[in-house]
């Protein structure tokens, strides 16, 4: 039976509520110096607002070596309310140090997806319950197919969704070659994230009739100048027929774009994007994208 692998423990796919399927409680990169969500009590009050937003669950897509602080979910997710589900994979190469990915190389990076999934996060007991893994600018490197070719070992052994960064929104056609052709992921295994940013719609359409899951996420950015365009897109693939393959996320990378620090962070989502769509979609139509979908998305018959 398909379970969502959550900090606190697998739930059924209904019990997960009103999610934003893209966020970051924590992270921290050298790409990213000196905007390090790293804050345990901002990471409490931002929870704390998006539940009183109407949240209920956040999947945050922070991957492994980037400062998940998955010790610290569990107490998180107690004291808001508010459902969380962890990650295990592997950026891209730049967000880490020579001697991290040395290591990592010199192992079995699919063991250690499997083992984070099945068995704990270090010695938190926290279980991840995705594979977060990314592709380049229209490209896919030797890095990205390395992690993603072990993103696909981990779930044939596994079972776990596999949530993939889109660089700039661009690359899901060979991200889908990969992982869907060559290496035999179902397509419904398979998250796109950051389609926002590249509104393509030959290629969001493309994707869509794979299967896999598209993510629209990160609204709000001053630097994204496709953002006024989702809702047209979001609408178009619903008419299409894909508007049962639609997520919603965040995306909240740095902590200047916190809600309690002056951004529009997670609550925005529900407090200004839900009703921008539901002018375009209908609410019923958002209501399950926000509530139904993200349960089918990340649930998993979890071996």
């Amino acid at each position: 039976m398909s379970r969502v692998r959550t900090v606190l423990g697998d739930i059924r796919p209904e019990q997960l509520g009103v999610c934003d399927a893209h966020d970051h409680l924590f992270l921290g990169s050298p790409l990213l110096p000196g905007q390090e969500l790293d804050d345990l009590a901002a990471a409490r009050a931002e929870l704390t607002a998006f539940r009183a937003a109407g949240g209920a669950a956040v999947v945050q897509w922070t991957p492994y070596g980037m400062g998940r602080r998955a010790a610290d979910l569990p107490e998180l997710s107690r004291a808001t309310g508010v459902r969380l589900v962890c990650a295990t994979g592997l950026h891209q190469a730049g967000h880490y140090g020579p001697e991290v990915l040395g290591r990592l190389r010199g192992g079995g990076l699919a063991g250690l997806f499997v083992s984070e999934l099945t068995e704990g996060i270090g010695t938190t007991g926290v279980r991840a319950g995705l594979i977060k893994v990314a592709g380049g600018f229209h490209t896919l490197d030797a890095h990205a197919r390395w992690t993603m070719a072990a993103a696909a070992e981990a779930h044939h052994a596994t079972g776990a969704p596999i949530a993939v960064h889109l660089e700039q929104g661009t690359g899901a056609p060979d991200v889908l070659d990969l992982l869907c052709g060559e290496l035999g992921v179902p397509g419904d295994r398979v998250i796109l994230g950051h389609l926002n940013r590249f509104p393509d719609p030959v290629t969001q359409r493309q994707a869509a009739e794979s299967g896999c899951w598209l993510a629209f996420d990160g609204p709000s950015r001053a630097h994204h100048a496709t953002d006024w365009r989702m809702p047209r897109a979001v609408r178009a693939l619903a008419e299409a027929g894909f508007g049962d393959r639609l997520l919603l996320g965040g995306d909240t990378v740095v902590a200047g774009a916190r809600s309690v620090d002056g951004g529009p962070g997670m609550p925005y989502l529900l407090r200004r994007l839900r009703h921008r769509l539901a002018a375009e979609l209908g609410a019923d139509l958002v209501g399950r994208i926000l509530s139904e979908h993200p349960g089918r998305a990340f649930a998993a018959e979890w071996a």
